[in-house]
């Protein structure tokens, strides 16, 4: 099994982490401040912390789970030659700093472009996959919806970074659905938007999406 790098240290990082040590996998975090993570560590031994460029050489997949406002600075202290030709994880949003209108949460991006597009430009020889984008941090891990398994989409150029993430995805209880290249993420970003609606509308966090197919 792979050596998985995350970057970041907030919730979905750490998060996603205890569950690939959970699944058998080895971690390491990330971080610009190694001091966030003395809790996870102690709570998970087994982890490694480090900074970005330490994580993105450790890891054979990476992780990208920062605020979409800070992705490319965090790409860049990652170092390129550690992410050549690596699969990345994307799990960012464009959320922009404007409060929800109605309930409806503001992208800095607009609907003919995404921020998986713009982070695959920034590093051309990586393999961008955007995943975990379109669920609550609670539901990323063997999510429970009684025996119904939810759906994750996912998007990429490269077809065997697409494979090994779904090959994580299976690992962690998801249903995968591919929706094709980078420019998807168009589609596959704004399902963020959805999500969130019924928890700002009615307080309803404890939900997935699911394709039903015929």
């Amino acid at each position: 099994m792979k050596k998985i790098g995350i970057i970041g240290s907030g919730v979905v990082a750490k998060v996603l982490a205890t569950g690939f040590l959970k699944h058998g996998y080895s971690v390491m975090l990330g971080t610009r401040d190694v001091s966030k993570l003395t809790d996870w560590l102690q709570k998970n031994p087994a982890g490694k912390v480090g900074s970005f460029s330490d994580a993105a050489a450790f890891g054979e997949i990476i992780v990208l789970a920062v605020k979409g406002s800070v992705a490319k600075d965090a790409l860049k202290l990652c170092g390129e030659t550690n992410l050549k030709n690596k699969t990345i994880i994307d799990t960012t949003n464009p959320i922009g700093d404007a409060p929800p209108e109605n309930g409806v949460i503001k992208y800095f991006t607009d609907s003919n472009n995404s921020l998986l597009e713009i982070l695959q430009n920034e590093v051309k020889d990586a393999h961008f996959v955007k995943a975990f984008n379109s669920v609550g941090s609670a539901f990323m891990v063997d999510p429970d919806f009684g025996g119904t398994k939810p759906s994750m989409f996912i998007c990429g150029n490269n077809d065997h970074a697409k494979t090994e993430v779904k090959t994580i995805l299976d690992k962690f209880g998801w249903e995968t659905e591919d929706m094709g290249k980078a420019i998807s993420a168009r589609s596959v970003e704004q399902l963020c938007i959805l999500w969130c609606l019924p928890g700002f509308l009615t307080n309803q966090w404890s939900h997935a999406f699911k394709l039903l197919k015929k």
